[in-house]
């Protein structure tokens, strides 16, 4: 395991660590219901002055997008738990950190050589950040003025199902092409790329972006997004 990736997993847990704000602030096991927006607050601005002692410069910057993902992941899982008209956000939230974490650590294992920032997907593009915000205000207008909308037990296992599969897809294919992968698109061919065709690849030619576009449709489908939908293969 590299440095940036131990930096990474370790600033994602400290994130994460947010849910356990009730245990530290009351000193005793209380329910994740107890997270107060004040306790969280004081958590992250500890945890950030942490990464400013251990970490400068680019283990900083990483440090502190792990940290990021983290807190949204643990942020998450509070939601899902302790608000039950928000739950479905919070496992958005837990999907959608996930992502964007796992797709730094598994470039940082099989293709190191091409590891930065970017790596993150934080900064993809326009269309795949306004796509993002369209759906995270649909769904606040439909929970606050259609609340039972989000009630559809079906549509939340089969874009579970979509999430899941989607996600195990993509890091297929990244595991299977290893060092041949990468997010940048490559216009010139390097003495060490490979025609990968076994593994994932022999299903369909580009299996990293069929389960990015499953997952995203999958993220759409569990959280009730219907109008962002509709929309939502082009921005992909």
């Amino acid at each position: 395991m590299i440095l940036e990736q131990r930096v990474a997993c370790t600033c994602f847990a400290l994130g994460t660590g947010v849910v356990l704000v009730p245990m530290l602030t009351h000193f005793h096991l209380r329910e994740l219901s107890d997270l107060s927006p004040y306790g969280a607050a004081l958590y992250t601005a500890v945890v950030n002055g942490v990464l400013l002692f251990m970490c400068r410069g680019y283990l900083y910057q990483v440090g502190i997008r792990a940290c990021g993902l983290g807190l949204a992941f643990g942020l998450g899982l509070w939601l899902s738990v302790a608000a039950a008209q928000w739950y479905m956000f919070g496992w958005y939230m837990c999907a959608l950190s996930f992502f964007h974490f796992s797709e730094y650590i598994v470039t940082a294992t099989y293709n190191p050589e091409s590891l930065s920032l970017d790596s993150f997907l934080l900064n993809h593009s326009m269309e795949y950040g306004l796509a993002a915000i369209a759906s995270w205000v649909e769904f606040g207008l439909e929970a606050w003025i259609f609340p039972d909308l989000k009630q559809v037990p079906f549509l939340h296992y089969a874009g579970l199902f979509l999430v899941v599969g989607g996600e195990f897809l993509r890091k297929a294919a990244m595991l299977t092409a290893k060092s041949n992968f990468n997010h940048i698109v490559q216009s010139k061919k390097a003495d060490s790329h490979m025609l990968v065709t076994h593994g994932v690849y022999q299903l369909c030619r580009h299996p990293a972006y069929v389960g990015w576009f499953y997952w995203s449709l999958g993220t759409q489908v569990r959280w009730v997004v219907l109008l962002e939908f509709r929309h939502a293969g082009p921005t992909m």
